[in-house]
């Protein structure tokens, strides 16, 4: 019988200190979400994957591909982001079976003003306490991790990164 892989108590100890690090950073950004800009985590990944959307918009199908969420979870989340005025539903013209999800003008202020505090959060979490060295090794460490997993229906973060910092050029020049 071939033997069962495990981890040494040092990887052990690596990989809780990065789950830690994961969610202490995770709940951080999101405690900052719902301070300063009001939304919680989840409305910021669908504002912020509309915003950059052409039109501003998406079909609820491609969304729930973009995101890698669940059908279900994505038609609560809408509900209750139209309810709030940051989303609105409508039909699709050309299938009477898809629906379109789009930014209202809340929708976007609302983005433009998270952005701005999340990407100072970030800044200041994360670019600020790692040097030049470990962010280069943490992005090809990232890329290699990623790349393992193959994930079949995410996109990478280049999308978010570019509309990140337009956005945060925006709400600069906004303010």
């Amino acid at each position: 019988m071939p033997e069962v892989p495990t981890l040494t108590p040092e990887e052990w100890a690596l990989w809780r200190s990065f789950r830690t690090m994961r969610r202490q950073l995770d709940l951080a950004l999101e405690h900052e979400l719902q301070r300063d800009a009001h939304v919680s985590g989840p409305d910021y990944e669908i504002l912020i994957t509309l915003f950059e959307a052409p039109e501003k918009q998406l079909r609820a199908r491609e969304l729930t591909a973009r995101l890698g969420w669940e059908k279900s979870r994505l038609s609560h989340q809408v509900t209750r982001m139209v309810a709030r005025g940051l989303v609105e539903r409508s039909e699709c013209d050309a299938d009477a079976r898809g629906t379109w999800i789009g930014l209202t003008t809340a929708g976007r202020r609302a983005t433009l003003g998270a952005v701005r505090a999340h990407a100072q959060t970030i800044r200041r979490l994360f670019f600020d306490v790692l040097s030049e060295h470990e962010l280069v090794v943490l992005q090809d460490v990232s890329a290699r991790v990623i790349e393992a997993i193959d994930p079949p229906d995410c996109d990478t973060l280049d999308g978010e990164e570019s509309a990140v910092a337009g956005a945060a050029e925006n709400a600069s020049g906004a303010a």
